[in-house]
């Protein structure tokens, strides 16, 4: 399986935005590509049955096809932590599933990104959590930190549990496009910070944007 695992220091950090930018990277580069977002909660209910706008974003960005329950084999309409949301459902999120669903994903074009929900240690099940999810997909992990209050600590914190689990760190990302960063007066200096103490690279600065546009945001990218 080649491709990458993007997981965040929170949720609303822009796992998304920057998972279909990595899509569109890898498609510039030459790579046939592939998307997973295995669990999602605060789904929709429509006429096509329960669907997540982060899964749709991605599949819009992916050069190969699949059905929307492929992507997203768990859909939840609570908008909560995914294990709440099962358990609310009465359904177990199970690890070892959810990774043949992502290898039978991989096996059809040359790069998959999977994106995890919430942050890094988000529960799936009463026993395991995306960082346990990762570690079975055996993917290199890309961090997407948001910039703003706090981003220090949440970030540090997450590299060192993927170091402490042998975990490789493909990267970092800086989003500096939240809506709260303006409330982190020091931009460059918390980005600087964390530079120097992570050792893996830093692939990119994401600056604010109203449009949010994919193509735009994969330029502020190199992987």
């Amino acid at each position: 399986m080649k491709g990458v695992f993007i997981t965040g220091t929170d949720t609303g950090v822009g796992k998304t935005l920057c998972a279909a930018a990595l899509l569109e990277v890898y498609r510039q580069q030459g790579f046939s590509t592939i998307a997973m977002k295995p669990v999602a909660s605060g789904c929709e209910q429509t006429s096509d049955g329960l669907r997540n706008e982060d899964a749709l974003l991605l599949m819009q960005h992916m050069c190969e096809a699949a059905s929307y329950e492929e992507v997203n084999p768990y859909t939840f309409e609570p908008a909560m932590a995914p294990h709440l949301a099962a358990t609310r459902e009465n359904v177990t999120i199970n690890c070892d599933e959810l990774v043949v669903q992502a290898q039978s994903l991989a096996d059809r074009a040359d790069r998959i990104v999977i994106e995890g929900a919430g942050g890094w240690l988000a529960p799936l099940n009463e026993q395991q959590s995306f960082a346990n999810l990762a570690e079975q997909l055996d993917l290199p992990v890309v961090l997407v930190v948001g910039i703003r209050l706090g981003c220090l600590n949440h970030a540090l914190l997450t590299i060192e549990n993927m170091q402490h689990r042998g975990v490789k760190v493909a990267g970092w990302i800086a989003n500096i496009g939240l809506d709260n960063a303006a409330d982190c007066l020091d931009i460059n200096e918390n980005i600087n910070s964390l530079q120097t103490r992570i050792s893996a690279p830093l692939l990119g600065k994401i600056p604010y944007q109203n449009d949010k546009d994919i193509l735009k945001i994969a330029s502020f990218l190199e992987i």
